[in-house]
């Protein structure tokens, strides 16, 4: 029998634990939540019983039955129990989860925290457990409670009401508001443009490089100055030196990693919490959810001893950072290394280069302010007033910069010049500029947004980001932009010669973009549920969660005072016309067919139609919004052409047909039953030849991937994660120690019977993989029922 038992949330985190605690301890995990509220009860009962105090029902998932037994079976060989879950609601909540299923006091348990996985912070937390906190595990429920009941109740409203609808949700639906809002400000902006003028002058064999602050409204005006140079003599007419100082930022907390990470390194958000989970699991960092800027005292001075040691005293300062956040619980720390002078946190790329991002950002806020001096030399015309300015800055020392470099482009340093100084003009130029429009999100950016206006919470964010790009609210941009033509006037000869160059604008790629349904549903719940995606309405639920974390404020009261207005909404939804959400746009008249043609949004996504629905003797025709294009801006001319799909290339050398077309994922052609993506080839312009290039590129891939196929249907694979065994219904690993090729047909059939139907949008729907599911006996299910309605209790 094992003296202690301790339960925390990850494997990798156990064995760590494990090793520090000694032999006395035994660790184990719960793999993240063991419970969640049930979908659907066999007797009926609402699952959140809204009229009884929102009582909850909680069921064991049903991948977690088997670590449950585990656990159950570890507690009755042990004399005490520790959980040592994570420190934030959700760990809080789990620890609940777990004294509820394992029949442990949460009054009496013993509960221990850690802001790092060391051995001394390991051993601090054992010397001074506490209890469950259930004013935290409320505050879960709460957030947990609303969520369902908004999903639960709006999602089935917007399958009926939207086209191609699935699903709206409390935080998620102002996320896509931010981001269609953003849209809409790029496609009203009305762009202007100016002309730079930027000189290049020697000195002494030394280059000035300078810029005229005036900007011109017009060329003609541009064209006038460039000629009032002709002939002209420059003088330096004052130098202005300023010193100045750049102070480092704060460290990390959960927010501001994922905009740097995003912002230096390119890492989503997801990826970001991700890497920083594993970094915290090894114990190379604290903990990577929190919204505080506070660092230990024992942080500081080992910072500090880092600092001096391998920098020099004079590059220490000890600093300590305020939260702005009045919700931030100042006892966690910022995430930081939890030993300063490691320079690697991991064997992994990827995991390093943000394990350096986090250490040295920690150790920069613990350094001097860097000192800098600006200088401005004011360059004379002989022949007009206007002056030239040339900036430079100077690092007179660096401070933080040593461990913590500024920004990407460093500043000009300018040659020693004197007032009076007369300077030989290179070249100057007048380049037509334009205004910028209001630049698309990138996750990093939405973070910050979210974050400014009080929406979601450090441990929400990455999942927020993540979720309105799977639901397809959201895509990633990948277009370099489109090439607009720029006016360049320059002075040579003795005369201003012009010349048109071209630039790209509009680049989208690694920025958020609101899909065609993401604006739709965004337009359909302002338009009939505001508060679901009120800006402030959303903030203040987030306040109200951490009011009753702080026990300040009644969870059911909370609870009650969302969903009464918001159930009324739900039950006037019934009213809202189908028809009138998303109208369809009639872009004009087809000259060949006298049909009308509509841009409008159908179940998947923007589309084009010619014809007319009411028209019983001919179905109407569609096809895909052309690419770059929008329901609002598309044209009859860019309909037509779309119209033009399918394209029938020619024939293969069996004589089978080839045809390009547009389909839901993109451009393809089509050879009988196979189909190849062509991007970003268009199946307007794509030729015969590269279309048999492509095609004989996808047989030789198709090839190789099938290792054996055995005749009804079984087939060995090869797949992105290595070689499986399908039947088209359910996948099976191949053992290890097995070879693919080596894979007989009875070990295939052998190995698909204990395997779990496939997923994803390819997996074959068969009968037998429909009535899998039924074989379970329901007597068996009984006392599972009354076990998870006992639980209604626990919940209130």
């Amino acid at each position: 029998m094992s003296k202690n038992l301790v339960i925390v949330e990850s494997p990798a985190k156990a064995k760590t634990i494990e090793k520090y605690l000694g032999s006395d301890f035994h660790v184990l995990s719960s793999v993240g939540h063991i419970r969640s509220i049930v979908k659907k009860t066999k007797d009926g009962t609402p699952p959140i019983d809204v009229q009884n105090k929102f009582e909850t029902i909680y069921e064991v998932d049903p991948e977690k039955k088997k670590t449950v037994a585990e656990l159950r079976r570890a507690v009755k060989d042990s004399q005490e129990v520790w959980l040592a879950t994570d420190e934030d609601r959700e760990g809080e909540a789990i620890a609940w989860h777990l004294c509820e299923v394992l029949k442990l006091d949460p009054a009496t348990t013993k509960r221990i925290v850690f802001h790092e996985i060391t051995k001394s912070a390991i051993e601090e937390a054992v010397k001074h457990p506490r209890t469950v906190d259930m004013s935290l595990v409320r505050a879960q429920q709460a957030r947990q409670i609303l969520d369902r009941l908004v999903g639960f109740e709006l999602s089935p409203v917007v399958w009926q009401k939207v086209p191609g609808g699935k699903s709206a949700g409390r935080v998620q639906s102002p996320a896509v508001r931010l981001l269609v809002e953003r849209e809409r400000e790029i496609d009203a902006f009305n762009g202007s443009f100016q002309f730079k003028v930027t000189a290049e002058f020697t000195h002494q064999g030394a280059t000035v490089k300078a810029e005229l602050p005036q900007r011109f409204d017009t060329e003609a005006e541009a064209r006038v100055f460039l000629e009032s140079l002709l002939g002209a003599s420059f003088t330096v007419a004052d130098i202005t030196t300023s010193p100045s100082t750049r102070n480092p930022g704060p460290p990390f907390t959960t927010s501001t990693l994922q905009q740097e990470a995003n912002s230096r390194l390119g890492f989503g958000a997801k990826a970001t919490m991700g890497s920083a989970q594993k970094l915290y699991q090894e114990g190379k960092i604290t903990y990577m959810r929190t919204d505080s800027v506070n660092l230990s005292g024992q942080a500081i001075a080992a910072a500090a001893d880092y600092i001096k040691n391998a920098y020099g005293p004079q590059y220490s300062q000890v600093r300590t950072f305020k939260t702005k956040n009045a919700s931030a619980q100042e006892a966690h720390e910022a995430i930081r290394p939890t030993d300063m002078s490691a320079e690697r946190g991991s064997s992994n790329e990827y995991d390093q280069k943000l394990y350096n991002l986090i250490r040295t950002r920690t150790l920069a806020s613990q350094m001097t302010p860097a000192k800098l001096e600006k200088t401005v030399v004011k360059i004379a015309i002989s022949t007009g007033k206007l002056l030239f300015e040339a900036k430079g800055e100077v690092i007179i020392f660096d401070g933080f910069l040593k461990v913590y470099g500024g920004s990407k482009k460093d500043a000009d340093i300018l040659p020693a010049v004197s007032s009076g100084d007369t300077l030989a003009l290179d070249t100057v130029i007048a380049r037509q500029v334009f205004a910028r429009p209001p630049a698309r999100y990138s996750e990093g950016s939405l973070v910050k947004k979210l974050e400014d206006l009080g929406i979601g919470r450090p441990s929400t964010y990455a999942t927020i980001i993540n979720t309105v790009q799977v639901r397809g609210y959201a895509e990633k941009g990948e277009g370099e932009g489109n090439a607009r033509d720029v006016i360049v006037l320059s002075l040579g000869d003795n005369q201003v010669e012009r010349e048109v160059v071209q630039e790209k604008t509009g680049a989208d790629k690694g920025k958020l973009v609101p899909t065609g349904g993401g604006q739709v549903l965004s337009d359909f719940l302002e338009n009939h549920f505001e508060q679901v995606v009120d800006y402030d309405f959303t903030a203040t639920v987030e306040k109200e969660f951490d009011l009753i974390a702080d026990d300040k404020l009644d969870r059911n009261k909370m609870l009650l005072d969302f969903y009464t207005p918001f159930h009324e909404l739900i039950t006037q939804s019934g009213g809202i016309d189908r028809s009138t959400v998303a109208q369809a746009r009639e872009i004009g008249i087809d000259p060949k067919t006298k049909k009308p043609v509509l841009a409008r949004f159908g179940r998947f996504g923007p589309m084009l139609q010619l014809g007319d629905t009411a028209d019983t003797e001919n179905k109407p025709q569609f096809a895909p919004l052309p690419a770059g294009t929008k329901i609002e801006t598309v044209t009859l001319e860019q309909a037509l052409h779309a119209f033009q799909l399918p394209r029938t290339l020619g024939e293969t050398k069996d004589g089978e047909v080839i045809k390009a077309n547009v389909g839901r994922f993109g451009p393809y052609i089509q050879v009988g039953k196979l189909f190849v993506s062509i991007k970003p080839l268009d199946p307007h312009d794509i030729t015969l030849d590269q279309a048999l290039e492509l095609y004989a590129e996808k047989l030789k891939t198709e090839a190789e991937k099938n290792i054996a196929d055995f005749g009804d249907g079984i087939k060995v694979l090869k797949g992105r994660y290595g070689p499986y065994i399908t039947d088209g219904a359910k996948n099976a690993k191949i053992p290890k120690d097995i070879e693919p090729s080596e894979v007989t047909h009875e070990l295939a059939i052998e190995l698909l019977a204990s395997a779990t139907p496939a997923k994803g949008r390819f997996a074959r729907k068969t009968t037998a993989a429909k009535k899998a599911p039924a074989k379970k006996p329901a007597a068996k299910k009984k006392p599972a029922a009354k076990k998870v309605t006992a639980t209604r209790k626990a919940a209130k």
